[in-house]
């Protein structure tokens, strides 16, 4: 199946994908740079507010957060612990930082302020338009081609990852800590390898039957609206106002 998420009828899905895209692009890396946490609390009213004009159940958000911030959380077993500055108290004969726990803190912030935008663009357009949006703003092909097929084959490849496990578990496989579980995860991950490269393959040689050129085509064309305007205009101000605050002594607040 070509579509795996579920997109939701909102204000945000009606706009032209390319308009999204590249404000969700300068507002990634406005809010990756940022140092300050009045910036970051700015970027963080933003994105909940784009969020919550995509329509999207809090739930849906919830269960694609869990992944970053479980890797966030082993940010917070170490950098407190590690990163030279002020300690503010010991924890099991280890200094606490203030400096490390400010570092872990902007971190969570950053991590869960943009996976809410990336999260408000997926779950309101179709990976197909944002491919073929992509393409239209001259992205190289190489780029918009890995992106397309990644997504489109990903769950594939997964699939192929539960069957191989499955029978593995038929096999009364349990994994322990000894030589024969590692052999046994070398083998499964070997045969996705391989499994996947013949799925490239056959992908390939398909498309080369049909004529397939390295360009992608839509039976609709995207065109900016008036909307599309306006919101692009709003967002341009409200970067500009980021951009502000981070490299300037103005105390706008």
């Amino acid at each position: 199946m070509l579509e795996t998420l579920p997109i939701y009828d909102s204000f945000l899905q009606r706009l032209d994908p390319r308009i999204k895209i590249i404000s969700i692009f300068i507002f990634s890396i406005l809010t990756a740079v940022s140092q300050k946490f009045n910036v970051l609390l700015l970027a963080f009213s933003i994105s909940l507010a784009v969020f919550f004009t995509a329509n999207i159940p809090i739930k849906e958000a919830i269960k694609r957060l869990i992944p970053v911030n479980t890797l966030v959380i082993f940010l917070w077993f170490f950098l407190p612990f590690t990163f030279k500055g002020n300690t503010v108290f010991t924890l099991f004969d280890l200094p606490v930082t203030l400096e490390g726990i400010l570092l872990a803190t902007m971190i969570t912030v950053k991590s869960n302020v943009i996976m809410l935008m990336l999260i408000a663009l997926t779950l309101s357009t179709p990976i197909v338009t944002i491919a073929h949006a992509m393409h239209e703003m001259k992205v190289p092909k190489k780029i918009v081609h890995l992106f397309f097929f990644t997504l489109r084959y990903i769950h594939v490849i997964h699939n192929e990852y539960i069957r191989l496990s499955n029978s593995m578990k038929i096999r009364s496989f349990k994994p322990k800590t000894n030589f024969h579980t590692y052999r046994t995860y070398a083998y499964m991950v070997g045969m996705l390898l391989i499994k996947s490269l013949e799925r490239a393959q056959r992908v390939h040689n398909a498309m080369r039957c049909r004529g397939f050129n390295g360009n992608l085509y839509s039976l609709s064309n995207f065109s900016i609206q008036k909307t599309d305007k306006i919101v692009m205009a709003i967002m341009m101000i409200l970067f500009l106002l980021l951009g502000i605050i981070e490299w300037t002594t103005i105390p706008l607040f």
